[in-house]
């Protein structure tokens, strides 16, 4: 499948199927988590695990798959030592992805993940653009179908940044950001908050007023990420009211405690996939799961695109 016939089924009102958590998945198969790099060297320690689990998110009827890149992010790995290994691990990362899509018998596009994680703010604007600049470069060549800019966890200007630095790539690109509950507004906001009532909620911006400026920006679809799955109705609304591209979602389902991710819903297969119903009613259109959201899960997503 090319991207042109993603853009067409987006287009034409249809559904497209994200893939769920690689790190969460991978620790069920059985793989290591770096307590720095959390599931990021598993693309160099245990390739055979990594096909593994985006082959069982091919199986489980996935459009697109991410590549093993979300924690390769080159300011982190030079951070913690890993410097010599930047562009072999995450060129190893790609290469995994593209040998599973190549071997499957359905058309599958891979997505490379460019992300803010570590959120560094503290580095400075212009330390997070020579990163962002860096990690595009090296993806962006490999022959990969499309770019998400995974700025879950960030400021404003950081996802501003990083969408400015995106334009450099000749690739569509779609920007996933995630949101929380601020408890004293009632209100859904730019933040980052993992599970409602398990962790505490960092509040950012005004979700309605960060949107309006991410969509100056970027044409491309947005998308709700690693966020808990209570308020994803509400944002879609809030990304429909203010983004005239196109919506997705890919919620979380449970929180982090570095390095292992803890699941607390007890979602089953009909469960999530009524939740995703709503989402597709209320607007969005490319439907996965982020860290929590196994095969299992995404599987019966497939009916949305009947």
């Amino acid at each position: 499948m090319s991207y042109s016939n993603i853009k067409k089924k987006l287009e034409s009102g249809q559904v497209v199927i994200l893939d769920g958590a690689l790190g969460a998945e991978l620790e069920k198969v059985g793989a290591p988590m770096d307590k720095n790099l959390w599931v990021g060297k598993c693309s160099n320690d245990r390739p055979d695990l990594v096909l593994k689990v985006h082959e069982k998110y091919i199986e489980a009827g996935a459009d697109v798959i991410t590549t093993n890149t979300y924690a390769l992010a080159p300011v982190s790995m030079k951070q913690h030592g890993y410097q010599d290994n930047i562009t072999n691990w995450n060129l190893k990362s790609v290469e995994i992805a593209k040998a599973a899509a190549k071997n499957s018998k359905s058309e599958v596009l891979v997505a490379g993940s460019i992300s803010t994680y570590g959120s560094w703010y503290r580095l400075g604007q212009d330390t997070l653009k020579k990163n962002f600049e860096e990690h595009l470069k090296i993806l962006g060549d490999t022959g990969i179908d499309l770019i998400i800019l995974e700025a879950m966890t960030s400021e404003v200007d950081t996802v501003k940044t990083l969408i400015n630095c995106s334009e450099k790539v000749n690739l569509p690109t779609w920007l996933s950001v995630s949101c929380a509950f601020d408890e004293e507004t009632n209100k859904v906001m730019l933040g980052y908050q993992e599970s409602i009532g398990n962790t505490k909620a960092e509040i950012y911006e005004d979700f309605d007023k960060a949107i309006k400026q991410f969509s100056s920006l970027h044409d491309g679809p947005i998308l709700i990420a690693h966020s808990d799955i209570k308020i994803i109705n509400d944002a879609i609304k809030i990304i429909k009211n203010n983004h005239k591209g196109f919506i997705g979602t890919y919620p979380n389902n449970g929180y982090f405690e570095k390095p292992h991710w803890k699941s607390v819903e007890s979602f089953t297969p009909e469960n999530y996939l009524n939740e995703a119903k709503s989402w597709v009613k209320n607007g969005s259109q490319i439907i996965g799961g982020c860290c929590g959201v196994g095969p299992d899960l995404i599987k019966p997503l497939s009916t949305l695109k009947q």
